[in-house]
């Protein structure tokens, strides 16, 4: 294997490693294919789950808490759940159902939906006991089969995130293992060193002395002059 599978490698595992962590904003990248298992999979769940919003904002409209035979703060608290659910059911769960249908195995989003789920059946639950103590029991078996739905879907998209979260720390694995052998099947840089290559001369750091210049030689007339007569 050449240096650059093994760099392809390491970046599909960084890739890998990342993708789970990233928002609704960077779903504009390109992806893994989806197999269509999943995509069909995903699909009836956010079938039903619409079919479960589309029943229960009826039967809520159907809803008189007007009429229940209790105070009016437990009243105002029922009609104030009740129109929280109405809000949630038509503005911010189908935006995540859209933002998931663009995205079926994206662990972020997925999860958005589930927590969104469990906050809704948090308070209808709430609701659905007050239904069952205050109201007729018409509304209250029309909501508490709501309920039930809601619940179905709610497990259903924790088993999936769960599964997605699997498949992909298993995809993780493969990739971490693929670089590891890739890492052990490149050879390792030999050095080469020529010993019969001559070493530099030194510069020679002495410097010659400075030759001395001989006396001149004196003048004939002068030795004649320094003989005795």
């Amino acid at each position: 294997m050449t240096f650059r599978f093994l760099q392809g490698v390491f970046c599909a595992l960084v890739f890998a490693a990342t993708s789970s962590a990233q928002g609704a904003g960077n779903q504009n990248q390109t992806a893994p294919p989806v197999s269509y298992t999943s995509i069909s999979e995903l699909n009836q769940l956010l079938a039903n789950l619409e079919q479960t919003s589309m029943q229960l904002q009826q039967d809520l409209n159907n809803l008189r808490v007007d009429r229940w035979k209790t105070d009016s703060g437990t009243k105002h608290q029922n009609q104030s759940d009740v129109e929280s659910i109405r809000k949630n059911l038509q503005f911010a769960l189908p935006g995540i159902i859209n933002d998931l249908k663009n995205a079926p195995e994206s662990t972020p989003l997925t999860f958005k939906l589930y927590r969104n789920l469990d906050a809704l059946y948090d308070v209808l639950s709430s609701v659905v006991e007050s239904t069952g103590a205050f109201g007729n029991k018409d509304e209250f078996r029309a909501l508490d089969q709501d309920l039930g739905s809601l619940e179905a879907s709610r497990r259903a998209f924790a088993d999936r995130m769960d599964k997605i979260a699997t498949a992909k720390e298993n995809e993780i694995g493969q990739l971490r293992t693929a670089l590891q052998s890739a890492r052990a099947e490149i050879p390792p840089k030999k050095v080469v060193v020529d010993d019969t290559e001559p070493s530099p001369k030194k510069k020679s750091t002495t410097h010659k002395k400075g030759s001395t210049k001989p006396a001149p030689k004196p003048a004939a007339g002068d030795s004649q002059q320094g003989q005795p007569q």
